[in-house]
């Protein structure tokens, strides 16, 4: 007796259409998604509390509420960095201490830029001077 065999389908999953709607799902969160942060931040600096160090020799940069730089009480011509590295120069290889002294309303770039420049001439001493908050 001669018994009929069975043919094997091979099943198959086609994920073609899975794929495709995987993709539309990706594409509506991106073009739905804002990528907007709003953010509001209120800062009166610098403060800050603590006691402060003593060091022999410092190199003052101050600079002024409209970017302007001064060297130990030296104004420089001009409030570009390269002007900056010139005028600091002249401390490189002394041991000394590098403070920069901003006002609470100078833009923030002017004292990265400084802060930038010192780095850049190996000034490995550097602070910021602060002043105690007001006790209300």
């Amino acid at each position: 007796m001669k018994f009929k065999r069975q043919s094997k389908n091979d099943v198959e999953v086609n994920i073609a259409p899975l794929i495709d709607v995987v993709f539309l799902l990706l594409i509506f969160f991106m073009v739905s998604t804002t990528f907007t942060e709003k953010t509001h931040l209120t800062l009166d600096l610098p403060q800050a509390s603590g006691d402060s160090g003593e060091v022999k020799q410092n190199i003052e940069v101050a600079i002024s509420a409209s970017g302007n730089y001064t060297i130990n009480g030296r104004a420089l011509i001009n409030q570009q960095p390269n002007t900056l590295k010139k005028a600091l120069a002249e401390f490189v290889g002394k041991d000394q201490h590098l403070v920069i002294t901003a006002d609470a309303k100078t833009p923030h770039q002017a004292v990265v830029t400084a802060m930038d420049v010192a780095g850049k001439l190996k000034f490995v001493h550097l602070s910021i001077t602060t002043r105690k908050p007001d006790l209300e």
